[in-house]
């Protein structure tokens, strides 16, 4: 049975994230992703008139008469939510845990996705496929995949982006628009984002802490890895250790930015500490002008 506090919950992020993509995001998400490619329908002998290019010469061959492939525009999508559910993803120095932005984040996106008659579908992970969620449409299963995000309690702790990415390709072998959350703390997943952003419309959606950008200025902390337990007394008060550890930080951030373009990969860096909603319009919008 579902609690009554869990049902409030769902709710409460279910009338929030609705009104803003009823208000905000009217437009948006169709002419970001809508149109963006085509389909293989059928191939059927040719007329004349058709278009030369798009005889097929292997049936052509076989039957000993000219055939056309046909194309349609792709009408419907999948839109697939894969989650990092690791130990750094319940982090947070803000109102918000980086888990709390990620699934807003992923209601607006559901929620856009589902009206515009697209199906929704959600892997959570962390080292191993925690969730698995089918693609499905309607305002039902949107409402189970929130309560999934909410409430799941992951099994363990570190994090393999590579082994979700071969995990989607496994179950997804048609085309899909695909939205990977995560802090991207984590190495060695280059070579599987880029085979997966060939084969599906990949977003890299990076959720970070105010505090994984600058220190405050607290005096003695001690930082832990959420992931592997390792711990290292840091000095705040320290003018030089601030502006070090902010100077490397920016450089990661741009490092990841570079290394997301090179592969062709969309990303955007969403700040716990930062309403979000504009910077993912503005996002939407340089898409849609891209193409």
């Amino acid at each position: 049975m579902i609690s009554a506090e869990i049902l409030k919950k769902v709710r409460q992020i279910q009338i929030r994230t609705d009104k803003m993509v009823t208000e905000l995001f009217a437009g948006e998400y169709q002419s970001a992703f809508k149109g963006r490619g085509m389909e293989f329908e059928e191939v059927r002998e040719y007329i004349p008139g058709d278009e030369i290019r798009s005889i097929d010469w292997n049936v052509t061959a076989r039957t000993g008469s000219p055939h056309v492939k046909r194309f349609v525009e792709e009408r419907e999508l999948t839109v697939m939510l894969l989650v990092d559910m690791s130990s750094s993803a319940f982090f947070g120095t803000t109102h918000d845990q980086k888990i709390e932005i990620a699934t807003e984040l992923c209601a607006v996106l559901a929620f856009s996705a589902i009206k515009s008659n697209d199906k929704v579908g959600l892997i959570m992970f962390t080292d191993k496929i925690e969730v698995y969620i089918p693609p499905k449409k309607g305002k039902k299963h949107v409402l189970q995949v929130i309560r999934h995000l909410l409430y799941y309690k992951p099994e363990k702790q570190k994090t393999d982006i590579s082994m979700a990415l071969e995990f989607l390709s496994r179950v997804n072998k048609r085309k899909t628009v695909c939205f990977l959350v995560s802090d991207f703390i984590t190495r060695d997943y280059q070579k599987d984002l880029l085979l997966t952003s060939k084969r599906h419309d990949l977003i890299a959606m990076q959720v970070i802490d105010p505090v994984e950008i600058a220190l405050p200025n607290v005096g003695l902390i001690e930082l832990e890895d959420a992931e592997t337990g390792e711990q290292i007394l840091v000095d705040t008060g320290s003018f030089g250790i601030r502006k070090s550890y902010e100077k490397q930080t920016d450089k990661e951030l741009n490092d990841k930015y570079d290394e997301f373009r090179s592969m062709g990969v969309d990303s955007i860096v969403i700040n716990t500490g930062e309403a979000y909603i504009q910077k993912l319009i503005s996002f939407f919008r340089m898409r849609e002008r891209r193409r």
